[in-house]
């Protein structure tokens, strides 16, 4: 049983997901909570982490650190992807097998779905069809990691847990607009059109893929809520259970903005990724667990984020 006394490791502390989760843990009381930054532990170097696993002994691992970015890295740069999501996640999931930690959670991401899943899409999809091309290289180092956990927490009696969000949103979002996720690029586009007086701004694609944001605020409660639940599925989708285009949120965040009036220009060039990934969240439902914040009360808070960021 993981408690307020517990050894608590958070890998990848510094990113939007693991800072999170940092914070609920500190509000909530948490007084062993471990961090390292990427600067001083390389969680790609195996020996070096399982030296520190075995030297830190937490009583929980939380695997929060990924490289992640959006459709154009993960495009372009499939072998970086790949080679790193597999090398942190081997060494931080065999390191705590090794170190003898019984507790860990693995977080996971909705595009480990095939391309075409029936929606929405229920846990049991995964490994049903081929994946979207244009993010398959990160989506197998996930799958890769969720069924090592299962494995591991099979053959050697763990409590090695899985949770799978859909597209995340939120403060300490990656901005920048070759490697951030579409939401963060849409808020930057927008809010930089509106300051510069322009007319218009460019969004990828086509506009009518589907997609479904959680606040990485519900997130970090979705961890606190499984943390000592007894779970007897693989994984667990955690979602908000709505999705809306492309094109719809750029109408929203525009219209949140004061900025209703700009155009939206499509470049149908660029590829759409994923026609839609809807997460079926029954399961976590049925456990006791849903989303909590609005999509208006989310903004509210990402966009005061970057605000702050760039002022």
């Amino acid at each position: 049983m993981i408690n307020k006394n517990s050894k608590i490791f958070i890998a990848g502390h510094n990113g939007m997901v693991g800072n999170a989760i940092l914070k609920k843990f500190k509000r909530l009381g948490y007084k062993k909570i471990i961090t390292i930054d990427k600067k001083k532990l390389n969680l790609t170097n195996q020996e070096k982490v399982f030296k520190y696993l075995k030297n830190k002994k937490p009583d929980l691992v939380i695997i929060a650190a990924a490289k992640v970015g959006g459709i154009l890295a993960n495009d372009l740069y499939k072998s970086k992807f790949i080679y790193e999501n597999l090398q942190i996640q081997n060494n931080l999931i065999h390191g705590s097998y090794l170190a003898k930690i019984k507790n860990l959670i693995f977080l996971g991401s909705s595009c480990i779905y095939p391309k075409l899943a029936k929606q929405p899409i229920k846990e049991k999809y995964i490994l049903t069809g081929p994946l979207e091309e244009t993010n398959d290289a990160y989506a197998i180092a996930k799958i890769a990691g969720v069924l090592m956990c299962y494995n591991y927490s099979k053959n050697y009696k763990l409590n090695y847990k899985c949770l799978m969000p859909s597209n995340m949103y939120g403060p300490n979002d990656n901005y920048d607009l070759e490697n951030s996720h579409f939401f963060a690029a849409l808020i930057r586009k927008i809010y930089e059109a509106k300051i510069k007086n322009k007319k218009k701004f460019t969004v990828w694609g086509t506009g009518k893929p589907f997609r479904e944001l959680l606040f990485v605020n519900d997130f970090a409660d979705a961890v606190m809520f499984f943390l000592n639940k007894k779970i007897k599925y693989p994984f667990i989708n955690i979602g908000s259970g709505k999705d809306f285009t492309i094109k719809w949120y750029a109408n929203f965040i525009a219209k949140e903005l004061g900025a209703s009036n700009l155009k939206i220009i499509f470049d149908k060039r660029k590829p759409d990724g994923m026609p839609r990934k809807l997460l079926d969240v029954n399961v976590a439902k049925k456990l006791g667990w849903r989303a909590k914040t609005s999509l208006k009360q989310g903004l509210k808070m990402t966009l005061d984020d970057y605000i702050t960021k760039i002022n």
